[in-house]
């Protein structure tokens, strides 16, 4: 069903400050994690690790899950679709992974915090951990950017679905539309090749399970 004017205005205004505001967040976070591995001051580095579980439990989570469901509201509500242009499907997929990863991570996040509460960190303890989520959070944030490049510029490629869909509606509105090519583009294989390695990253992070402090105390 097709959004009204106004109802689609209200949502990609929610959409792109959910976006946008994640992006901010998780470099603020990423700062953070920096901070608690290069400072050598005790203080900073406890500081930085009680942030970090903040940041990640009351700004990243809400942003990363209001942006993740207004997107798809957005996409749903309006004549682009939600499996109509692989566009949409590689910032479906990018964002659903950066979500995936932060829930993934979030115990460790809370162990670190809790710690970090509870006793004074040197910038010797936990080094495992923090540099851990110093990369996912490096990671987390290349990958939201590619997403955003994808929103702004939208490649061209339609999938299968999509052109039915296209022809359906020029048959519809009595005429055969634009013939759009079958081929597909090669941007999007490229993207299927990272898809593929970022699902396939996931689901080792979900088998192996745990990532607490124990698993990066060294």
């Amino acid at each position: 069903m097709t959004m009204t004017p106004s109802t689609h205005k209200l949502m990609l205004t929610a959409h792109v400050t959910a976006s946008v505001g994640w992006v901010g967040a998780l470099a603020v976070f990423l700062v953070h994690a920096l901070a608690s591995l290069i400072s050598q001051d005790a203080q900073m580095v406890r500081a930085a690790s009680l942030a970090m579980g903040l940041t990640a439990w009351f700004v990243i989570l809400p942003l990363s899950l209001a942006s993740f469901a207004t997107g798809i509201v957005q996409a749903l509500g309006t004549s682009w679709g939600l499996f109509r242009h692989y566009w949409i499907l590689f910032k479906l997929l990018l964002t659903a992974v950066a979500t995936i990863v932060l829930l993934l991570k979030l115990g460790s996040i809370s162990s670190l915090t809790d710690l970090a509460a509870g006793m004074t960190l040197s910038s010797t303890d936990l080094v495992g951990l923090r540099t851990s989520l110093m990369v996912h959070a490096a990671g987390g944030l290349l990958v939201l950017l590619t997403a955003t490049a994808l929103a702004i510029y939208k490649p061209s490629g339609m999938t299968r679905y999509g052109i039915r869909k296209h022809r359906e509606r020029g048959n519809a509105r009595g005429g055969a539309g634009l013939e759009l090519s079958t081929s597909m583009p090669t941007w999007v294989k490229v993207f299927g090749i990272i898809g593929i390695v970022l699902i396939l990253l996931v689901v080792i992070m979900m088998l192996v399970g745990d990532h607490g402090p124990g698993a990066h105390a060294a």
